[in-house]
């Protein structure tokens, strides 16, 4: 995601509404608490950590911390790698996106935060001196061989242990030992089964196709649904007790950490206009074209990973997404926030979602 955002609630002050009402929780589903990313780019490491975290209870029963570096760790050095193979004409940043994480526990596995915490203490990243010195090292290895060097690659590899830690080869956890893959297997989760999805018409519907965002690093692939597929998905995986990884457009005026929203207003001009989602104005309808043409002008851009808990209506029977953010606790609902659904019609990017939360006929269609 683009740093400008994903780090954006840092810098907000977040004092809490006083006497802030949301709207009545119709699903509430579990999740670990909410934390603070710091001052990194890795959103999409804490969104999909999170969504891991909500897949291993639903699996298990038993809720546990895993660790969000470890994910970055083990994709940084192929971000490196991918950037010199491209001669530096690659997009080269912290940023990424949901499958980055669940490719990096098919490759590597997972461990609890107990176990790696990423050199620094949890909650207060920052990863400034990090990312600097990872592109200064990228572009040399461009300017000064062109090549894929091992000894440039072990150069990298070293600066990220120093900064980050070695990644354990295996653990002591609750009494029991473990490697990241086997500990991966106790927690349930299969990389192989999350599908990401999206909705756009410069794709064909029923097909997937490479999402083009810069922080698709990557070149993950999307399967492409019609817009309202897209919705009805997600309220289907909710109410059979699933969670969903999600990637919007956060840079515009309607999402508001501080109050704990995310709406499209058409008729106040100014969240001053009203108190609490109860007496927020009409929102405007969103159909496809008018998401498609967000996309095309860049007004939709690929901003900030979130995790879908849950859902709500308010008194005007209005439904909201309730998503758990990474920028701290410090609004009035503990650092969630609650998404229209015009809002997430709207500036929706994609979607990360377990296949078995997906319905009959879209899981046929994705040959799942």
């Amino acid at each position: 995601m683009k740093i400008r955002n994903c780090i954006a609630g840092l810098s907000l002050l977040v004092a809490t509404v006083a006497g802030a009402q949301g709207p009545e929780i119709e699903i509430d589903l579990t999740a670990t608490d909410v934390i603070s990313q710091g001052r990194t780019g890795t959103c999409w490491s804490f969104s999909t950590t999170s969504f891991l975290e909500s897949e291993a209870f639903r699996v298990s029963g038993a809720l546990h911390d895993f660790s969000e570096m470890a994910a970055v760790r083990v994709i940084y050095p192929e971000k490196v790698e991918r950037y010199v193979r491209y001669q530096g004409k690659h997009q080269f940043g912290p940023g990424g996106l949901s499958h980055d994480v669940t490719h990096a526990a098919a490759k590597y596995g997972i461990v609890p935060q107990a176990v790696y915490g990423g050199g620094q203490e949890a909650g207060a990243y920052d990863h400034g001196a990090l990312d600097g010195m990872l592109e200064a090292m990228a572009k040399a290895l461009v300017e000064q061989s062109g090549r894929i060097d091992p000894a440039g690659m072990e150069a990298v590899e070293g600066a990220l242990d120093a900064y980050l830690g070695e990644l354990p080869e295996s653990f002591t956890y609750e009494g029991q030992e473990y490697t990241p893959v086997s500990f991966r297997e106790a927690m349930g989760i299969d990389p192989e089964a999350y599908v990401t999805l999206s909705s756009f018409t410069h794709h064909p519907f029923g097909d997937s196709f490479v999402l083009e965002v810069p922080d698709n690093h990557a070149h993950g692939r999307f399967f492409n649904v019609e817009l309202d597929a897209l919705e009805q998905a997600i309220h289907q995986a909710l109410e059979n007790g699933f969670t969903v990884a999600w990637d919007a457009d956060v840079s515009n005026k309607g999402f508001s950490f501080r109050d704990g929203w995310a709406i499209m207003p058409e008729t106040a001009a100014t969240k001053e206009d009203w108190q609490t989602l109860d007496a927020m104005p009409t929102e405007p309808a969103v159909d496809q074209a008018i998401r498609q043409a967000a996309f095309d002008s860049q007004e939709n851009t690929d901003d900030h990973l979130m995790h879908i808990v849950g859902r709500a209506k308010d008194a005007q029977g209005r439904s909201y997404f309730i998503i758990k953010n990474s920028w701290g606790q410090g609004n009035a609902y503990g650092g969630k926030q609650f998404v229209s659904m015009p809002y997430f019609r709207h500036h929706t990017i994609g979607v990360m979602l377990h296949e078995d939360a997906l319905g009959k006929d879209l899981k046929k269609a994705m040959g799942r």
